[in-house]
C-alpha cells in the first residue's frame, strides 16, 4: 500500500505519530553551538530570520521521522516516505523557529522559582510525570526523581540527560505561556455576536432573473490587453507565490509490467508454493526465496496483507495458502501452527550493557541479581533508573509503551507466552534484558507462518521497449520542437503548472527527485538533460515557465486567468442587457418579461450559506439581497455564473439575542477564534519572515 493510501486509511494513527514528532522536535535542541560560520552556511538546509539549521541536525530529525513511519507502516524507506518526512520536519522547524523568535521578542520568560516548581512543586511539568511516574501507583515517584538528581552529581551522562530535560521543561512552559497569551487576547464584541447569529438565522425570500455567461459564445468575445490588466489589478494578491514554482511539460513512457511479465511471475510463485509445501527448513527457504524475507514467526490479526489475514487463522497446520495478489505482489504462506495469545502487553525493561560490565557473563550475573531483587519485592522502577543502560526507558522507570507481538521480536516469547508477573532475563544482540510482564491484554488467534512473496516486475524486454520509445523522442528534440515531435510520434504532453521545489509527484504520478532538482536549475524552455526514470515510467520533460516568489507578472498568469477574464467581458455585455431591462421596470417580473424569461423564487436563504439552489454559491448576489429593501428590483449584479437582478419578497428575522444567550454566543465565537488564532498568527509570522529554504540542495 502506498504512503498516501496508508495515511488515508490510518488517519488517527498518523496524527498521533505526527503529534509525537512535533513534540520531540519542538522540545529538541535546535541550536548547534560552535560551528564555524563558513562551514554552517555551506551545509545550511534553511535559515529563518538569520537563524539557520545545519543539514546534519535537520537530517537527524528526518531519519527519526522516517523510522517512526516505518515502525508504524512497515516496509522499506522509499522516496515518497522520505519526501513526506522532509516536509513534516520542515513544518516543525518553521513552527519552532518562528514561535521561539516571537517569544524572545515579546520577553516571555521562565524564572528559576517557576522552573523549580515545574520539577518538584504541586503541579509538576507533564514531562516530569512522563519520566518519573510509578506505573504501579500512577503517582510521581519522588524517591526515583531525587535518586536521579543525586546521580547527576557523579554521572556525566545522567547530568547531560537532566540538563536536556530541564531545557525541554522550560521550552514547553514558554510555548504554553505564549499560547495562553494569544488565546487571552481574543475577544468578541456583542455586535459581532449579533451579526454572526443573524447571518446564520435571518432568512431571505427573494426572486431573481439571470443571464447566463454561457448564453454568450466565446467567439463573440474579443479579449484585449486592457481586459487582462483590469482583472489582474483587481485580483493581484491572488497571484502571489509563497515560493518559487515551475511549469513543466512532460511525456511519460509506460514501463510497467505487461501480460507476459505477469504470467512469468504467476508461474514462479506457483513453483515456489509447491517447493514451500515440501520444505523441511522453512526459515532457510524463506530467506533464500522471499523478496521481503519476512521472519518465520507468529503473526496476529492486521499484521498481514488483507488476503492472508482472512485465511491463515482458520487454516490447518501444514497448509500452504495462496497465491494472493496485493499491490502487484504475490504471496503464499505455510501455516506452521495456530494458537491463542494476548493481543498486547504492558511491560518494563532494564538493559545491562555487557561492554560496560566487562563481558557477557558479568552482565548476565548482574541481570540475575536485579531479577532476584525484583522477585524479593524490590521496586522495578527505581532499579531501572539506577541500573538500566537504555536512555529511552531509564528515566521512565523502565516502562515500555504497550506492545503488540513482533514489536520487539527477541522478547515475544517472554512477553506473550509467559504470564502476568513474570520476570525473566533475556540476552539479545542489544544487551542483557531484565523483563517484567506487568499486564497481558486481550486474547486472539495467532499463526506461525512462513511467507514467500514474488513481485510482478517489468522484464528486460518490457523495459527496453519503453526506453527505446523514450529515447527516440528525446534524441529528436531541439530547443523548440517539443510539441512537434510529440505530435509526430502520437504522444500526449502532460502539464504540471505549479511545481514546487520539494514536490515528489506531478498530480498522481510519482516523479524522481533529480527531475525536480534539474527543473529548478534549468532556464525557461530547457529540455531535460536526460531521460528520467521511476520504477514504472521513463519521463522526458521541459521547463515552460518560471514563477518566482512574490507577485507573479501578468504575462505569466495570462493563460490561467483567461476563462475568468472572458467571463468578466461577458458580464459587461450582459449587464448592459440587464440594465436595459431594468430601466423603467417596477418589479422583477417586468424585468424577466422584457428578457423573455421567468423570474425564479428562492426561499429561506441565509447569509452564512450564500447558495442559490440549482445554481451555485453566489456571494455577491446573496450579499446584495441582505442589503435590499423588499419589493424593489436591484441593479445588475455580476455573479460567478452570470449576471443577476434580484428583488426581496421579505425577511424572516430570528428572535433577538439578549442576556445570557448573547453572552453564550460571544463565548462560542471567541472559542472558535482562539482555535484558529494559532494558525492565523503562525501564517502571519511566516508571511513577514525572511525564510531561506535550501532543502532542494540536499533532498
Amino acid at each position: 500500500m502506498g504512503l498516501m493510501g496508508y495515511l488515508r486509511n490510518h488517519a488517527g494513527l498518523v496524527v498521533t505519530v505526527i503529534a509525537l514528532a512535533i513534540v520531540a522536535f519542538l522540545l529538541g535542541d535546535m541550536i548547534n553551538m560552535g560551528t564555524p560560520f563558513w562551514r554552517s552556511s555551506q551545509s545550511e538546509v534553511a535559515n529563518v530570520n538569520g537563524e539557520g539549521i545545519d543539514y546534519q541536525e535537520f537530517n537527524g530529525q528526518v531519519e527519526q521521522t522516517v523510522n517512526m513511519y516505518q515502525q508504524q507502516m512497515g516496509g522499506a524507506n522509499n522516496p515518497q516516505m522520505q519526501g513526506y518526512a522532509v516536509q513534516q520536519v520542515w513544518n516543525q522547524y518553521l513552527t519552532q523557529q518562528l514561535i521561539s523568535q516571537e517569544i524572545e521578542k515579546i520577553g516571555i520568560e521562565v524564572g528559576k522559582d517557576e522552573l523549580n516548581s515545574l520539577v518538584s512543586g504541586k503541579n509538576p511539568s507533564a514531562l516530569i510525570a512522563q519520566y518519573f511516574t510509578n506505573p504501579q501507583t500512577g503517582q510521581i515517584d519522588n524517591n526515583a526523581l531525587n535518586a536521579f538528581i543525586q546521580q547527576t552529581k557523579q554521572d556525566p551522562n545522567a547530568r547531560t540527560q537532566w540538563e536536556g530535560l530541564l531545557k525541554n521543561i522550560k521550552t514547553d512552559r514558554l510555548f504554553q505561556k505564549y499560547s495562553t497569551l494569544v488565546n487571552n487576547s481574543v475577544y468578541t464584541t456583542a455586535l459581532e455576536a449579533e451579526y454572526d447569529y443573524n447571518s446564520r438565522n435571518k432568512l431571505a425570500n427573494f426572486k431573481y432573473v439571470m443571464l447566463d455567461y454561457a448564453s454568450v459564445t466565446d467567439a463573440q468575445v474579443k479579449l484585449t490587453d486592457a481586459d487582462y490588466k483590469e482583472y489582474y489589478d483587481k485580483n493581484k494578491n491572488a497571484f502571489k507565490n509563497n515560493e518559487e514554482t515551475r511549469s513543466i511539460d512532460y511525456v511519460i513512457f509506460d514501463a510497467r509490467p505487461n501480460k507476459a511479465d505477469t504470467a512469468l511471475a504467476t508461474a514462479e510463485i506457483q513453483k515456489l508454493k509447491n517447493e514451500l509445501a515440501a520444505s523441511t527448513n522453512d526459515s532457510s527457504f524463506v530467506n533464500i526465496n522471499s523478496e521481503n524475507k519476512y521472519p518465520v514467526r507468529y503473526y496476529g490479526k492486521n499484521q498481514l496483507s488483507a488476503a492472508l489475514d482472512s485465511v491463515v487463522f482458520n487454516a490447518a497446520p501444514g497448509t500452504v495458502v495462496g497465491p494472493f495478489l496485493t499491490q502487484n505482489v504475490y504471496e503464499v504462506a505455510k501455516v506452521i501452527s495456530v494458537k491463542n495469545s494476548p493481543d498486547s502487553v504492558n511491560a518494563s525493561l532494564i538493559v545491562i550493557d555487557p561492554a560496560a560490565e566487562g563481558g557477557l557473563d558479568k552482565a548476565k550475573a548482574k541481570a540475575d541479581s536485579i531479577k532476584n531483587l525484583v522477585l524479593a519485592g524490590g521496586n522495578f522502577s527505581t532499579l531501572a533508573v539506577e541500573f538500566s543502560a537504555d536512555p529511552q526507558t531509564k528515566n521512565n522507570g523502565g516502562e515500555l509503551p504497550t506492545l503488540t507481538r513482533g514489536a520487539i521480536p527477541e522478547l515475544d516469547e517472554v512477553l506473550f507466552d509467559g504470564v502476568t508477573g513474570d520476570v525473566k532475563v533475556v540476552p539479545t544482540n542489544n544487551g542483557v534484558h531484565v523483563v517484567k510482564v506487568n499486564k497481558q491484554i486481550g486474547s486472539s488467534k495467532i499463526a506461525k507462518l512462513a511467507i514467500v512473496d514474488k513481485s510482478i516486475v517489468a522484464g528486460k524486454e518490457t523495459t527496453d521497449f519503453a526506453y527505446s520509445k523514450a529515447n527516440t523522442f528525446f534524441s529528436g528534440l531541439t530547443g523548440k520542437n517539443f510539441e512537434e515531435q510529440a505530435k509526430k510520434q502520437n504522444l500526449t504532453i502532460m502539464k504540471n503548472d505549479r511545481t514546487a521545489a520539494m514536490d515528489n509527484t506531478f498530480g498522481a504520478i510519482e516523479v524522481p527527485r533529480d527531475l525536480v532538482r534539474w527543473a529548478f536549475e534549468a532556464k525557461q524552455g530547457d529540455v531535460g538533460e536526460k531521460i528520467f526514470d521511476t520504477q514504472d515510467n521513463f519521463i522526458v520533460a521541459r521547463v515552460t515557465n518560471i514563477q518566482p516568489k512574490g507577485h507573479q507578472p501578468l504575462e505569466s498568469v495570462k493563460s490561467v486567468i483567461e476563462p475568468v477574464v472572458r467571463n468578466m467581458v461577458k458580464a459587461r455585455m450582459l449587464k448592459e442587457k440587464m440594465n436595459n431591462a431594468l430601466n423603467g421596470a417596477s418589479s422583477i417580473d417586468q424585468v424577466a418579461q422584457k428578457l423573455g424569461k421567468n423570474a425564479q423564487s428562492v426561499e429561506n436563504v441565509v447569509l452564512a450559506n450564500p447558495v442559490i439552489p440549482g445554481i451555485a454559491i453566489e456571494n455577491a448576489v446573496v450579499g446584495t439581497v441582505f442589503g435590499l429593501q423588499p419589493n424593489k428590483p436591484s441593479k445588475a449584479i455580476e455573479g460567478s455564473q452570470g449576471v443577476y437582478a434580484v428583488q426581496v419578497v421579505g425577511f424572516v428575522n430570528p428572535k433577538a439575542l439578549a442576556g445570557e444567550e448573547l453572552a453564550s454566543q460571544q463565548r462560542q465565537i471567541t472559542q472558535q477564534k482562539a482555535q484558529r488564532s494559532q494558525n492565523v498568527i503562525f501564517q502571519a509570522l511566516q508571511d513577514n519572515a525572511k525564510i531561506v529554504d535550501n532543502r532542494i540542495k540536499f533532498y
